[in-house]
């Protein structure tokens, strides 16, 4: 149980609105209310005074269960004065980062849904509902799919400057201040449900439109017109659970930047070679996905890139932890 916790906890025990407590603190309501939701944390004199009113030691109110790093600790390791989070830099880096998985989210949908305007038209074409030419049909679809990639760019671009002020988490080793690690952990542990819903919902998705594909072609695996409309099922199913797995992916990682967990540990943040190799993987798998779709036109298949890259990321990943593990 953290600090905020406990502060909400005894004042409910002792039938008090947050006004109350406020008053007999001679503070805000509002001050209460940062208090009780990890916003901002009481100063020295207030923890005193609520020690007092609860009836419990300052101990009971200062030592949380959950915090387990020390500033001493973290110093010595590092050899030099570490950089501190404070609450409110906590609170805002967390507001912003959900900003921005839900910017990058909705980038991904729209460039996943882009073929999908080409492929309608294509099929409207063949099925001689559209009374176009092939080729004036196709040059059309291409304009509305680059359309939309330009589009995503408004959401990729902008959001990603906008970021990146907070880069220094993923590479720098820190501390942060009391009750930072505890609040960010509470948030973390009540993300959990969301984050397994949002990945299994992404998978079924992308499954359903799987399973779409293959019924059209036992249908009539001849029938252009219906497998091109049935592949934009299936691309509709990966955007939608391309956005969801991304927005959840990236608000879990925000904690985990926080906390200096998993890959933002303090080792891998240490790790030179895997960052270093990181971004340049994710370059030539985004630059062989783009190159095979637009020169074969399978938009229905290529998707599989992020896949298989995903799986060889794994085992690059783990190879490069080795060879730094063994030279450290």
């Amino acid at each position: 149980m953290i600090l905020a916790e406990k502060i909400m906890e005894e004042r409910k025990k002792n039938g008090w609105s947050q006004e109350e407590l406020a008053d007999k603190l001679g503070v805000s309501r509002q001050s209460v209310s940062k208090w009780e939701s990890a916003q901002s944390v009481p100063d020295l004199q207030r923890i005193l005074e609520m020690s007092r009113l609860f009836g419990v030691s300052t101990d009971y109110l200062l030592k949380d269960e959950v915090e387990n790093r020390l500033a001493e600790e973290a110093s010595e390791d590092s050899g030099k004065e570490l950089r501190r989070v404070s609450m409110e830099e906590a609170n805002s880096f967390l507001n912003e980062n959900h900003g921005f998985a839900q910017k990058i989210a909705t980038g991904c949908l729209i460039v996943i849904l882009s073929p999908i305007p080409l492929l309608l038209l294509m099929a409207l074409q063949k099925a001689g509902t559209l009374p176009l030419e092939e080729d004036p049909t196709g040059v059309i679809g291409v304009i509305i799919l680059l359309a939309m990639v330009a589009i995503s760019l408004i959401y990729f671009i902008p959001s990603a400057m906008a970021f990146s002020k907070w880069e220094w988490l993923e590479k720098e080793i820190f501390d942060t201040e009391y009750g930072v690690d505890g609040m960010v952990r509470s948030k973390a542990e009540k993300f959990k449900s969301r984050f397994i819903r949002s990945i299994t919902a992404g998978s079924v998705l992308v499954f359903v439109g799987v399973i779409a594909i293959f019924i059209g072609a036992a249908i009539d695996e001849k029938n252009e017109p219906l497998l091109m409309s049935l592949t934009c099922i299936l691309l509709g199913c990966v955007a939608i659970a391309a956005f969801m797995i991304v927005r959840a992916g990236i608000t879990s990682d925000g904690f985990s930047k926080l906390l200096q967990e998993g890959d933002y540990s303090k080792e891998e943040k240490s790790n030179t070679l895997l960052q270093t190799i990181t971004p340049l993987y994710w370059m030539v798998v985004t630059a062989i996905y783009l190159g095979w779709s637009f020169l074969t036109e399978s938009w229905n298949i290529s998707w599989i890139v992020w896949v298989i890259a995903g799986l060889l990321y794994g085992g690059l990943s783990t190879a490069l932890r080795g060879i730094h593990k063994n030279k450290s």
